[in-house]
């Protein structure tokens, strides 16, 4: 069983899209899949077709406030099961009142750790969409990570963030998780045909290539891309044949054999 969090401080980088087809393209290999999302916004809960995420009763954010409060908790409480063979625990915006709430609990950074602990007997993956910040929830999820997916764009300003949640990771290891590793960096809507994506591209392969294991898989920028996620379906579902739905069963054979 491996729990994978997919980082990046930065907004827009694809995580909630690589979480979907990444965990998507595990269940067609005869995994069984969990996805959490772990982002007030709830991207990863509508990107599945749930359009009214703030309607839900139970969510991450009910089955973390039931711990902080030592209330029963009910096995498999609020997850639901998608058509494409993953299952989906839920987010909505009362995450964010709950991010506020872990700063006074006690053991705040182990809460995740704690609701996760029966339930990963369950599958194979468990794969956590985190918000685009490095506050507590996302702590939460490096906690209990056995390792770190990073999707970064081809884009100067998505290169230049890298460092900084470097060094959280670092202090993770150090005080929280020692054995949380990096799984890789996996590059994201690139456009190889302009030469400033080729640029960026081969800065942090030369930056961080030699420790860091960077995708051979490389997710290219496409329109179908963001179409997708108007439709509640994965890209195998909704372009199995196009090269997005390539670049991703790619990286799925890559995280298999890591």
């Amino acid at each position: 069983m491996k729990t994978i969090a997919l980082a990046n401080q930065k907004g827009g980088v694809g995580k909630s899209t690589t979480t979907i087809n990444l965990g998507v393209g595990l269940a067609k290999c005869n995994k069984k899949v969990l996805l959490i999302d772990a982002d007030s916004q709830g991207n990863l809960t509508t990107m599945l077709g749930i359009r009214q995420p703030d309607e839900l009763s139970a969510t991450l954010a009910s089955n973390i406030e039931k711990i902080i409060l030592d209330k029963p908790l009910y096995k498999n409480e609020g997850i639901i099961k998608c058509v494409e063979g993953v299952d989906l625990l839920p987010s909505n915006i009362e995450l964010s009142a709950t991010e506020v709430n872990l700063v006074n609990t006690m053991s705040r950074e182990t809460v995740l750790k704690t609701y996760l602990q029966d339930i990963k007997k369950s599958y194979d993956y468990i794969l956590i969409d985190c918000m685009p910040s490095l506050g507590m929830i996302t702590l939460n999820a490096l906690t209990v990570a056995d390792s770190v997916i990073i999707p970064v764009q081809s884009h100067y300003l998505s290169a230049k963030g890298l460092e900084h949640l470097l060094k959280t990771i670092r202090k993770v290891q150090r005080q929280l998780n020692p054995k949380l590793s990096i799984e890789g960096i996996l590059l994201t809507m690139t456009q190889n045909r302009t030469n400033f994506s080729k640029e960026i591209t081969e800065l942090l392969k030369e930056t961080y290539g030699k420790n860091i294991y960077i995708f051979q898989s490389e997710i290219p920028y496409s329109i179908k891309g963001a179409e997708m996620s108007a439709y509640g379906k994965s890209i195998f579902s909704f372009e199995p044949k196009g090269k997005i739905a390539k670049a991703y069963e790619n990286l799925t054979k890559e995280v298999l054999e890591n």
